[in-house]
């Protein structure tokens, strides 16, 4: 079989990577994906950070837990069977899976876990702050994570739960590697990062066959994968960089997934494909800088949320691109706030803003990103306010200009968007619900500092309760409760979530696409 899989895989990798039709239909077996891959600096999971490597490490490594794709909502059993926290002595203890094994052969041991772990700490590459947070140092990592018998014990610092180290665990950068085939390909100490950026030691239900950076990525199953064999022998990515392209080659035949179509080309398929949509992670947002007199009042914040068009964008020039959405944490993760209380009424708004005293006309500049659909976005938010005597100035620049103005609080209105770095609601909390301290000289990557919001104690307080809080359920509803807190009086209008349209073959069936880049999986794809 092995053979035979080889195969195909040969025959598949030989298609010229031209618009040209090769073939009336994909090779059986094979899943064929036209997507731009040219974002990826490094497949390494110790240092892979770009959005289409996410979605590499996924398909070819394995945590101690993690979000699978039959349900990208629930944390399930990875290479640990089972684990028990201790949060009074901040002490998680793993029991590794037994009999499962690396796409070398070798099997995997508690001894690997402690080595991922280790590297990531030591090489301290860019996804390093995600584990480094519990408090894990190159000088105390021997001592955080220690090998039991069959069993990985973790050790954490800081001031939160179990929920949340196991949501750490369950990122990229805690991928799981074959330590005695890394270590067999390390060069002047590198700690096989050189080898494993061209290579892999996984043990996911697929392993990389071949890589060829802005080129091509060439998967192969895994039949002996502990959560059972892929429906597919094989998956083949090919760097198709032209939207126009990936069309061509949709409605020819020689692809099976076309992954960046815009929505004018989606429209124009016409029923060739099909198309599902996917929530991502995104969430986009208009923020008021409270260091604006005239935008510090509560009023002016509540009356905003009645002048937003919600529907009438998303429906529109936005449809296939974002969901309208109104709380920070977005939907498709645990503890999600999916209400939607507000909707476009300008004689609400003006009613809000004259009972509170409010002078009108005030103008207001508003920074964007130059380019669609956030120009579209803030076009259609100058027309709504104008309504409601709240005149828009829309200052147009490049995202690093645009970004810069935010970190420096130099902006008055700000048209943006905000992702997880990974799937715990502290991530997104941090952002929007969360400033200790609201003092130029104390910069935090976050929304609220950024529009120089000081959050009220109660709602600081809230956060890290949550942050620290147990119980599953009762975190939830504490995160629950901060998203209403922030939906319904903060000076940060949170308005969509981002949604990623994917165009296909009418017989592939079973692709997962998450609300991350972590979570695009393959291992349930069919092809009748």
């Amino acid at each position: 079989m092995k053979i035979f899989r080889a195969a195909l895989l040969a025959t598949a990798i030989a298609l010229p990577l031209t618009p040209v039709a090769a073939l009336a239909e994909t090779p059986a077996g094979i899943l064929v994906v036209a997507q731009n891959i040219d974002d990826i600096v490094a497949i390494d999971p110790a240092q892979a950070y770009e959005f289409s490597s996410g979605e590499l490490v996924t398909n070819v490594y394995d945590r101690l837990v993690q979000y699978d794709a039959e349900d990208t909502a629930v944390l399930a059993a990875g290479l640990a069977s089972e684990w028990e926290a201790d949060d009074e002595n901040k002490t998680i203890t793993f029991t590794m899976r037994e009999g499962a094994t690396f796409h070398s052969g070798n099997p995997v041991r508690p001894e690997d876990a402690l080595f991922s772990f280790k590297r990531v700490v030591e090489l301290d590459l860019t996804p390093a702050f995600i584990l480094t947070q519990l408090g894990w140092t190159p000088e105390n990592i021997d001592e955080m994570v220690t090998v039991d018998g069959n069993t990985v014990v973790v050790r954490y610092e800081g001031d939160f739960s179990s929920a949340f180290v196991l949501n750490v665990l369950a990122a990229r950068p805690a991928s799981i590697v074959d330590e005695v085939t890394v270590m067999a390909n390390e060069t002047d100490g590198d700690m096989g990062n050189g080898w494993l950026n061209a290579n892999s030691a996984g043990s996911g239900p697929f392993s990389l066959s071949a890589y060829r950076p802005a080129e091509i990525v060439r998967l192969e199953s895994n039949p002996d994968y502990f959560n059972g064999a892929p429906a597919i022998e094989g998956v083949i990515i090919r760097h198709v960089a032209e939207a126009a392209t990936q069309q061509l080659l949709l409605e020819t035949g020689d692809v099976d997934l076309a992954r960046n179509l815009t929505p004018d080309q989606i429209a124009a398929l016409d029923g060739s494909a099909k198309v599902e949509t996917f929530p991502q992670a995104a969430v986009h947002f208009l923020s008021f800088n409270q260091k604006s007199e005239q935008l510090a009042d509560e009023a002016v914040w509540e009356a905003a949320r009645y002048l937003v068009d919600y529907d009438g964008m998303a429906d529109s020039f936005l449809a296939g691109q974002m969901e309208v959405h109104q709380a920070f944490w977005p939907d498709g993760f645990p503890g999600a706030l999916n209400d939607t209380p507000y909707s476009y009424d300008p004689d609400r708004a003006m009613e809000i803003l004259e009972e509170a005293g409010i002078e009108t006309p005030i103008t207001v500049s508003l920074d964007v990103i130059n380019a669609a659909p956030f120009t579209d976005m803030a076009q259609s938010l100058q027309a709504t306010f104008g309504e409601a005597g709240i005149d828009f100035e829309i200052i147009p620049g490049t995202a690093a200009q645009v970004i810069t103005k935010y970190r420096e609080r130099s902006h008055e209105a700000m048209l943006l968007y905000w992702g997880p770095d990974f799937m715990d609601p502290h991530s997104n909390a941090k952002a929007f619900a969360y400033n200790s301290d609201n003092s130029d000289e104390a910069y935090a990557a976050t929304t609220t500092w950024r529009n120089a919001w000081a959050v009220p104690d109660e709602m600081n307080q809230e956060t890290m309760a949550a942050l620290a809080e147990a119980d599953p359920d009762a975190r939830n509803e504490l995160y629950l409760d901060l998203q209403r807190k922030v939906q319904e009086n903060s000076p940060i209008v949170i308005m969509f979530q981002a949604a990623y349209e994917v165009a296909m073959a009418d017989n592939v069936d079973g692709y997962v696409n998450g609300a991350t880049s972590d979570f695009v999986f393959y291992r349930l794809v069919t092809k009748d």
